[in-house]
């Protein structure tokens, strides 16, 4: 028992010391004799230690090179967060909100669907609109009774909430757009309320369809405006009409 504390204590000092940025992600660890020298144990004690921290998804042992500290889950998921674009997040909606629409209107109740309207209404009269839609979309998720799909949809728009890069294009194109937003989530509202599945499912479509549209057209144009502003830099570089004027 003494043994097995010894070597967990080790471990879990190496895993501080991995958490303080000393050994960052892709770094090799000191060679087995130096960390026994370091934490005064013996090497098994230390070889332990190791075999811990790589059930643990901590480090990785290569034969005949060494020990290596690998990235945490923490750090995978800010990898791929930092990935997520407004077009990747706007297909994954699209995809999931679409069936949740669906499903939603064969469970909504008299009282989500008088929630509905409620946002619909703000929506309409321009006072908290950004809020009324994200609570419209969330009504919806919650009438699936389904709770991975609510959760889901939760983290959509938390990722459409915090992420600069989606925040940043959405912000561009939903201001552009109120009417045609009202528009939409009307269809949606009203295939919800006749309980048409299918109809339910195309309309929400077609408002992420909208949207991935607008997006598109908003990255073009940046595009272009970013292409005239480097040949204007480029003509003003090379001009002579200094010479000729």
């Amino acid at each position: 028992m003494k043994t097995r504390r010894m070597f967990w204590q080790v471990a879990e000092k190496i895993e501080n010391l991995i958490d303080s940025g000393m050994y960052p992600p892709g770094s090799r660890l000191p060679p087995e004799r130096e960390l026994a020298e370091s934490f005064n144990v013996s090497r098994p004690t230390i070889r332990e230690a190791v075999i811990a921290l790589e059930v643990m998804q901590r480090v990785e042992v290569k034969t005949s090179s060494g020990v290596y500290v690998l990235e945490t889950r923490k750090d995978r998921e800010q990898q791929t967060l930092e990935k997520v674009s407004a077009f990747e997040l706007t297909q994954a909606r699209a995809l999931v909100e679409g069936e949740a629409a669906a499903l939603a209107a064969q469970s909504i109740t008299a009282e989500e669907l008088a929630q509905l309207k409620s946002t619909l209404e703000a929506m309409e009269s321009g006072v908290g609109a950004e809020a009324a839609d994200r609570e419209f979309h969330l009504i919806i998720s919650q009438a699936t009774k389904n709770h991975a799909i609510l959760l889901a949809v939760e983290k959509f728009w938390e990722l459409r909430d915090t992420l600069p890069q989606v925040k940043n294009a959405y912000a561009s194109v939903c201001s552009q757009s109120d009417k045609d937003r009202l528009l939409e989530h009307k269809a949606i509202y009203e295939a919800l309320k006749v309980r048409n599945t299918q109809a339910a499912r195309l309309a929400m479509h077609a408002h992420f369809n909208r949207l991935i549209n607008a997006l598109f057209d908003m990255s073009e144009a940046q595009a272009l405006e970013e292409i005239r502003k480097k040949t204007t830099e480029t003509r003003d570089l090379y001009s002579l009409n200094h010479l000729v004027g």
